[in-house]
């Protein structure tokens, strides 16, 4: 039995649901989100709650309960707070700056890293801290757009430099060992 999936998903102040066979719509101060789900899962709105029904005990349609739910609170989170992941950029010269909306990244390349944000997101730069803040109202968006960015320069393990997310940890190695005579 889903115990995630059997939970209802609690829409708070100022949000506003619509569900209409298997789509579901969510508005609020952040954004608006809509998303279609598998007909083998039956949505209800109810008392200002989302149910999520599964239809069989299948192993399959087992498996979309709990993700048709997790998804849906998703999609709550993201218009009533958004989501947000913050990267760091480390090494000498490396920098981030913003050009109008779009993000540049100084890397070490001989040329610069332009990156345009997609529709609903937003890129903001602490310049001291040379750190990045990719926010938006859709959760797999931001972690991908994220993704993209640490794809540019990805922390290497001998100097540590390159654009990581705030926290991760970077497994460093020796480096050459000199010529002992």
């Amino acid at each position: 039995m889903s115990r995630i999936g059997l939970m209802p998903v609690p829409i708070p102040e100022g949000v506003q649901a619509e569900v209409k066979g298997t789509t579901v719509r969510v508005k609020g101060p952040k954004g608006e989100l809509e998303r279609e789900f598998r007909p083998e899962l039956s949505i209800k709105y109810e008392d200002g709650k989302i149910f999520v029904q599964r239809s069989s005990d299948a192993p399959n349609v087992r498996a979309l309960h709990g993700l048709t739910r997790a998804l849906i609170n998703n999609m709550v989170i993201g218009v009533s707070q958004g989501f947000e992941k913050v990267l760091e950029v480390q090494g000498v010269g490396y920098r981030p700056e913003m050009k109008g909306k779009d993000l540049i990244l100084h890397v070490g390349f001989s040329h610069l890293v332009s990156i345009s944000p997609p529709e609903g997101i937003a890129f903001e730069v602490e310049d001291r801290a040379r750190l990045i803040r990719v926010r938006g109202n859709d959760k797999q968006t931001v972690g991908q757009v994220a993704a993209e960015i640490r794809g540019v320069r990805p922390p290497e393990p001998y100097k540590g430099k390159g654009i990581r997310y705030q926290g991760e940890y970077v497994r460093r190695k020796a480096g050459k060992a000199g010529k002992v005579d």
